[in-house]
């Protein structure tokens, strides 16, 4: 790879870590050429990407962004994928969770080497099962829209069973004095 390949691939990721506040690295070793096509696959159905880059070049991309990345040097060492993800930040936690479920309980790839999600730096692979219960932005949204709704309905709601009877109730007293 020439210098000026590199600088490509350094500038191509650059420009991919600000537009998604989303990653995390994997190492995706020892699995088949087949295994990692369906990785591939999986990560494009669920819409995020999947991208093998030299740490180096990771590293040299993460070092021209403004935020301090310097925690995930630990992370890129050995064989490193990069997983982007431009809108949740829990999907590729999930897409690693769903592949090994589906390859069996005897594959452990691939393993969450790091991830950053707005900033925030997770290291490890212990830390997937909590990346994969995060709520997305939207999920979020949708929650507080569902909370803030709630009370009017129950107002609404005990109002018009209410205004039938209500309604009711005045008829029958215009009846009687009349």
């Amino acid at each position: 790879m020439t210098r000026e390949e590199k600088a490509q691939v350094i500038e191509s990721l650059v420009e991919k870590f600000n537009n998604n506040p989303f990653f995390y690295i994997a190492d995706a070793s020892g699995l088949s050429v087949g295994q990692v096509n369906d990785f591939r696959r999986l990560c494009f159905k669920e819409g995020v990407e999947y991208k093998v880059v030299k740490n180096t070049l990771i590293k040299k991309a993460l070092d021209q962004l403004d935020n301090d990345f310097s925690e995930l040097d630990v992370a890129l060492k050995g064989f490193s994928g990069i997983i982007f993800s431009e809108e949740s930040n829990n999907a590729p936690a999930k897409v690693i969770k769903a592949f090994r479920s589906k390859q069996g309980k005897e594959i452990k790839r691939p393993l969450l080497k790091g991830a950053s999600i707005d900033s925030d730096i997770f290291i490890g692979d212990e830390n997937l099962e909590t990346l994969s219960n995060l709520k997305s932005k939207s999920e979020l949204i949708g929650e507080v829209i569902s909370l803030l709704q709630s009370p009017a309905k129950n107002v609404i709601s005990a109002l018009s069973s209410g205004g039938d009877k209500l309604g009711g109730i005045v008829k029958t007293l215009q009846d009687r004095e009349a």
